[in-house]
């Protein structure tokens, strides 16, 4: 059997694409395959038609045709199972059988054709094989790959093992010289956590890090601002000594620590004498449909006074009047004026509160499975379309109305290969190749578009493989409403200046 060539041509004999296999002329492929359609007859079962010196074997695809052009001599049963084989790899590297989509397909479809056909003559081979030739899969590289990633992982196990020591290192010697306040007040803002007799939640500092310290994952600035922290004049343990591996530590510490949720940059929040941050975390799982499993909200005050004489004072809080929040307040704190007032001040109202520190004063905690709570309902719709590919439609909805969320990623796993094809999609999308996942991106989410559509068509044919879908989020609005509303000096009794930044991150958001 001898394959002259191998093309794909309209009804009227245009060649979309043609792959020759002999060295032939292009006018002279181009005269057949424009012959081609003038030697069929419309309502004949035949397949092939022969001229006085060449044979086509053909086969429809859609409003297109399949065309082997074949010598006379050669065997018309290996021809159309060649020719079989041709049609299986056009339909399934292409979604649709038409023009549009086998141009842009053209070059692994030309890449299939000289796996199947080589010198003219069939090569023992099957789609399967045809497909694992053209992704270029290799189990060595693999390997290679692997030995990599396990290398790169355990440096960075190091790297960070070296950080956390200099860190303690650090502190070690900050707690040398620090003496104010050191058994309750520290810069860690450092207290055990329990839930005590009464069944109130007592979170610990391990328990809830300050989210100015932990990484997004919804954003990757390319540049981020590392805080000063203040130096000790303690004769204790100095790293200065050791200028080398200081330098090492801040040479490493863009990777071992994790970038900040908002930059000053971003910011641009003039601060006060006395400022506050107020911080939440919402973390959610949820099943493949979509229904609540577990949401928990964590939350911190930060109070920060870089003015001395503005630090006897006392906050009025607000928050949601819901039972399922529960608070917990630092141990200098008034906790009676808290509970029934919601105030905020030291025990002894003769003592200040420690300036040019970040004090984490009040911390709270929320976990519920009411679904009419959950910030952000997504649903995911894979369906198997039987072509390698699955129909993937996914689906959002803002169940708060007084909500508004920014810069929502909705990251769902490209399990076959890194490619999408998106039909609809409300904002935009982007494909990480290197992470494997459609990001479904929406700048702003509030009550003007509190629903949305993503459809798109991804290979792979498990509708299990389509999960976890991953949501990030930022907003400006706290799900257990807590605020600031006064601050008043107690001295005078007159209300103190201040500033506050108010922010809420989703954590670990998981469906499925």
């Amino acid at each position: 059997m001898v394959v002259l060539a191998a093309a794909v041509v309209t009804k009227s004999g245009k060649a979309v694409i043609s792959r020759q296999f002999h060295e032939m002329q292009r006018s002279r492929i181009e005269g057949l395959l424009a012959s081609f359609p003038k030697l069929t007859s419309a309502g004949q079962q035949h397949t092939t038609v022969e001229t006085e010196h060449v044979r086509f074997v053909y086969q429809p695809l859609d409003e297109l045709f399949m065309v082997l052009i074949t010598n006379r001599q050669s065997n018309i049963l290996q021809d159309i199972e060649s020719l079989h084989l041709f049609a299986r790899v056009v339909t399934d590297l292409c979604r649709s059988c038409d023009e549009m989509h086998i141009l842009r397909n053209a070059f692994e479809l030309l890449c299939a054709f000289d796996e199947i056909i080589s010198c003219g003559y069939r090569e023992n081979v099957n789609l399967s094989q045809v497909k694992s030739s053209i992704e270029m899969e290799s189990h060595e590289e693999r390997i290679q790959e692997i030995i990599a990633k396990n290398k790169e992982q355990e440096a960075k196990e190091e790297l960070k093992r070296r950080a956390k020591q200099f860190e303690m290192q650090r502190k070690e010697a900050q707690k040398r010289g620090q003496g104010f306040m050191q058994g309750n007040f520290n810069t860690n803002g450092a207290s055990s956590g329990s839930y005590g007799n009464s069944g109130t939640y007592s979170p610990s500092s391990e328990s809830l890090p300050s989210m100015r310290e932990t990484a997004s994952s919804y954003s990757r600035p390319s540049s981020h601002t590392v805080t000063s922290t203040p130096t000790s004049k303690a004769k204790g343990m100095q790293l200065g000594r050791k200028p080398k591996a200081a330098d090492l530590f801040e040479a490493i510490k863009p990777d071992v620590e994790e970038q900040p949720l908002i930059t000053h940059q971003q910011k641009n929040v003039n601060q006060e004498s006395v400022h506050i941050d107020i911080e939440e975390r919402v973390s959610v799982i949820a099943n493949k449909d979509g229904g609540l499993e577990q949401m928990e909200v964590r939350g911190v005050l930060t109070l920060k006074i870089s003015d001395p004489s503005n630090a006897r004072i006392s906050l009025a809080l607000q928050a949601n009047e819901d039972p399922s929040i529960q608070f917990k307040t630092h141990p200098n704190v008034d906790k009676a004026a808290f509970k029934d007032q919601h105030i905020v001040q030291m025990r002894d109202l003769s003592r200040p509160f420690p300036a040019n520190q970040n004090l984490e004063v009040v911390k709270w905690k929320m976990s519920t499975r009411d679904e009419t709570a959950v910030p952000l309902t997504i649903t995911c719709w894979p369906s198997p379309a039987g072509n390698g590919t699955c129909d993937v439609n996914v689906e959002y909805e803002l169940e708060n109305n007084d909500l508004e969320l920014r810069e929502v990623v909705i990251s769902i796993p490209l399990p076959a290969e890194p490619t999408a094809e998106v039909s609809q999609a409300d904002g935009s999308y982007f494909v990480d190749r290197a992470r494997r996942v459609l990001e479904w991106q929406l700048p702003v989410i509030n009550s003007s578009n509190k629903s949305g559509l993503l459809e798109c068509s991804i290979p792979g044919d498990d509708a299990n493989a389509f999960f976890p879908v991953t949501v990030s989020f930022i907003s400006d609005k706290l799900m257990c409403g807590v605020d600031v509303l006064d601050i008043t000096n107690v001295e005078n009794n007159s209300q103190a200046p201040f500033s506050k930044e108010i922010i809420m991150a989703a954590e670990d958001y998981v469906i499925g």
